[in-house]
């Protein structure tokens, strides 16, 4: 009788990929990033369990957005008071000094809404320039398909 494999928590072994997003096309780049962070590119790939990779994205101001989606795409954040919806759009956001939350965004909206979701959000390192502080762990440049 055959079972089906599981893979258990303590048995997964986890690499770092680094993504260079210059002239990347925002939603190509989140899809494959979310996609190293939830494991499913590897063959012990089990939906309940946190197999994944960190993946460290750099120069994330550099994005490419196709059509109008510079004016058009609208991030929103809530104060929680009365009136305190703020409303910005995707260049101003990408003008501004978090440019790294348009990468951070959509990859985050790729992943599970449940608290393994939280746990391998975990995993994202999105910074604006080309430098980061994840030398140490050696990341393998990771190219994108297509």
């Amino acid at each position: 009788m055959r079972t089906t494999f599981m893979a258990k928590p303590n048995e997964v072994e986890r690499k770092w990929y680094i993504i260079d997003a210059t002239g990347k096309t925002l939603g190509r780049l989140a899809s494959e990033a979310a996609s190293l962070i939830r494991g499913k590119h590897k063959p012990q790939f089990t939906p309940h369990v946190d197999t994944g990779d960190f993946v460290v994205v750099i120069n994330a101001e550099k994005i490419h957005l196709t059509g109008k989606k510079l004016q058009n795409k609208m991030y929103y954040r809530h104060s929680m008071y009365p009136g305190g919806l703020k409303v910005t759009s995707a260049a101003d956001v990408l003008n501004s000094a978090k440019s790294e939350r348009v990468v951070e965004s959509a990859i985050h909206g790729m992943l599970p809404k449940n608290r393994l979701g939280d746990k391998m959000k975990l995993k994202l390192k999105v910074y604006a320039g080309s430098e980061h502080p994840h030398q140490a762990q050696n990341p393998e440049v990771y190219e994108l398909r297509g």
